[in-house]
């Protein structure tokens, strides 16, 4: 699917409030330009849609690699209704790339699944500066805003399942 011309941050659905929620935001310094557009986004996301700023707690790790960890050392401080994951992880020469943005994922992923919490991956693996750039406020929307939203759709889900617990295995 070609993102040519195409806002790509346009939500759909309805966006629940945020009121009351915890959001926890793990931000990477790599890439710096980006993640601060991105961050500024979702955090612009998550007050618009009625998170309280003194609910928001955000922490940055030295790189996108280090996320999962920062993630994990939210949800041993407080009970966060939701992570929020920002970086960007832009190709270069190498595979180097591919293998920060596969553990990332992995990591992400596998914490959310273990933890029952949302795990919300916020990070870029475009091909250009330029690209990142697009998706970071420019002519494809901002994917930190994409991020905030996702977050409170997945809090306000697990709010409504009533007695959900986190219980790996049969």
């Amino acid at each position: 699917m070609s993102s040519k011309n195409k806002n790509l941050s346009k939500t759909s659905g309805d966006i629940p409030s945020g009121k009351g929620y915890k959001i926890g935001i793990v931000v990477s310094e790599w890439n710096e330009k980006i993640t601060n557009a991105l961050y500024d986004g979702c955090l612009e996301t998550l007050i618009t849609y009625g998170v309280d700023v003194n609910d928001i707690k955000t922490i940055h790790v030295p790189g996108t690699f280090e996320l999962p960890v920062g993630a994990k050392m939210l949800l041993g401080e407080d009970n966060y209704n939701a992570i929020i994951c920002i970086g960007c992880v832009i190709k270069g020469e190498t595979k180097h790339d591919e293998y920060i943005s596969n553990a990332v994922a992995n990591g992400l992923v596998n914490l959310g699944v273990l933890s029952g919490k949302p795990i919300i991956f916020g990070v870029l693996t475009p091909n250009t500066s330029e690209q990142a750039e697009d998706r970071a406020g420019g002519k494809h929307g901002n994917k930190g805003v994409e991020a905030a939203v996702t977050a409170l759709k997945m809090a306000d889900i697990k709010r409504s399942l009533k007695g959900f617990k986190v219980k790996i295995g049969f």
